[in-house]
């Protein structure tokens, strides 16, 4: 009874040593294989889209690909009251570089203020947002500015002072080479 009991013993202890080895070989070797790399999704490049008329917020805006007409009246601040919604296809899909003239009403005319009646700007300008003057939402406009990007390149020129050119935004933190070709021929640093 005394040998069965000890076989029994040696029989359960090697069976023991074999599994702790099995698991510290499982847990010590190599990994075999190619590593996984996660990469980020793809983005569609947006498309930019000059938004006028009888719209709040008249400007280029930067808008997916796929974007429709209400896209951009909404991404302009919507329609004023004399605008004429009837005439406009607000389903029609965007193409870059559209521009998008929302009209107004018949027998209205919208009233420029006599400031901006003397004003001259050339049509080059016209279109640029000026990184010098512009506001958070004015900078948000431009394709890969986003809210946080704005507010610094708002917090670099009030510290910084005016930018010289339009080369110098690339000094703004979150802002590098591709962000700035992506955007220098939407912005201007003014006369």
């Amino acid at each position: 009874m005394q040998n069965l009991k000890f076989i029994l013993n040696l029989v359960a202890g090697i069976l023991f040593g074999l599994f702790l080895a099995a698991l510290v070989w499982v847990v010590t070797r190599n990994p075999s294989g190619q590593a996984v790399m996660l990469r980020p999704a793809p983005t569609e490049k947006p498309i930019i889209v000059h938004v006028t008329g009888a719209v709040p917020r008249p400007g280029v805006y930067a808008l997916p690909k796929g974007a429709r007409v209400q896209d951009a009246v909404s991404a302009a601040g919507g329609f004023l009251a004399e605008a004429d919604k009837e005439s406009l296809n607000l389903a029609q899909e965007l193409e870059d570089g559209q521009k998008l003239d929302i009209p107004f009403l018949e027998g209205f005319s919208p009233v420029l203020p006599t400031a901006a009646v003397q004003m001259t700007v050339s049509p080059a300008d016209a279109d640029l947002v000026n990184i010098n003057t512009a506001s958070a939402a004015e900078l948000e406009t431009l394709p890969g500015i986003g809210p946080t990007i704005a507010q610094k390149i708002i917090e670099y020129r009030e510290q910084n002072g005016p930018f010289l050119s339009t080369e110098d935004i690339i000094n703004v933190s979150g802002i590098g080479p591709g962000t700035y070709e992506r955007i220098k021929d939407l912005i201007t640093v003014g006369p």
